[in-house]
């Protein structure tokens, strides 16, 4: 048992803070995101130098308590650094430094990808994260290389692209993190300007969200609005017009990737040191 039990709130919600959370390989493997599917299962990215480390898992499936079910992708990810499940069942892996996103099964088999592996520019450059539009169109952030996101139909062709290096409305520097809001606005965490842009799924700016450091993740909230972690370290929930609903400093250094879980759970991925922190409602 833990010496102490922690608790945070955001709005007037309250939440215990659980840590560390699910059976994880030991390795090198570093927890950089966190996702669940419908059943509640979690699924947990490890990532690894893949010049220097052994090899380690890509993908780590858990039971919504923790035990540890499945664990693949480590022979076809080089430098898994966010994905996101499709509603479909699919998983797509941002294979950041390999500029490509893979297409896996739920099972983790690959069936394909987006981009062209080991070709910068074609069209990805680093990539940071994917989402999915109601329509089926998949968004991608291209954030380490590139300075953009790119739009591509529910068939993997692309579409659109948009962005430029700078500070102006529209402009990025590190697009981070990427999410489809439920009216279709795409939130972009545009981390080293220290804000959250918000488009129409076309690309046309709307509205800049500041009063964050470093963001690292976008996240839908139940209520249409939307979740941000930072390097603060907090975890802050905007309504859906970007108004501050509640903030809170969950985590000890700040949250790579995060997800709400089918529960009401927030599960919050954290690099340094590598776990999962869970924060259950009460």
């Amino acid at each position: 048992m833990p010496r102490h039990q922690l608790y945070v709130s955001l709005g007037t919600q309250r939440y215990r803070v659980e840590r560390p959370f699910g059976d994880l390989p030991a390795g090198p493997g570093a927890v950089t995101d966190v996702a669940c599917t419908p059943d509640g299962s979690v699924l947990v990215q490890l990532r690894a130098d893949p010049l220097v480390d052994e090899a380690t898992p890509a993908i780590v499936v858990l039971t919504p308590d923790g035990r540890r079910l499945a664990a693949w992708g480590g022979a076809e990810v080089a430098d898994g650094h966010m994905f996101t499940p499709h509603p479909d069942g699919r998983v797509f892996v941002v294979d950041r430094d390999a500029h490509e996103v893979i297409i896996f099964s739920a099972l983790g088999q690959r069936l394909g990808g987006l981009g062209q592996r080991h070709r910068p520019g074609a069209p990805f450059n680093a990539p940071c994260d994917v989402a999915f539009g109601p329509d089926g169109s998949i968004f991608v952030a291209d954030g380490y290389g590139h300075a953009q996101v790119h739009r591509f139909s529910a068939a993997g062709v692309l579409q659109q692209s948009w962005g430029a290096p700078g500070r102006r409305g529209g402009e990025f520097s590190v697009p981070h993190s990427i999410w489809v809001l439920a009216d279709g606005r795409l939130a972009v965490a545009d981390r080293e300007n220290n804000r959250v842009q918000l488009f129409t799924a076309e690309g046309r700016h709307l509205q800049d969200i500041f009063d964050l450091y470093r963001p690292m993740d976008v996240h839908g909230a139940a209520d249409g609005g939307f979740y941000v972690t930072d390097h603060s370290p907090r975890l802050s929930w905007y309504d859906a017009a970007g108004r501050l609903v509640g903030r809170c400093r969950p985590v000890l250094n700040g949250a790579h990737g995060m997800w709400l879980g089918p529960d009401g759970v927030i599960y919050l991925a954290e690099q340094n040191p590598s776990r999962i922190t869970r924060l259950v409602p009460v």
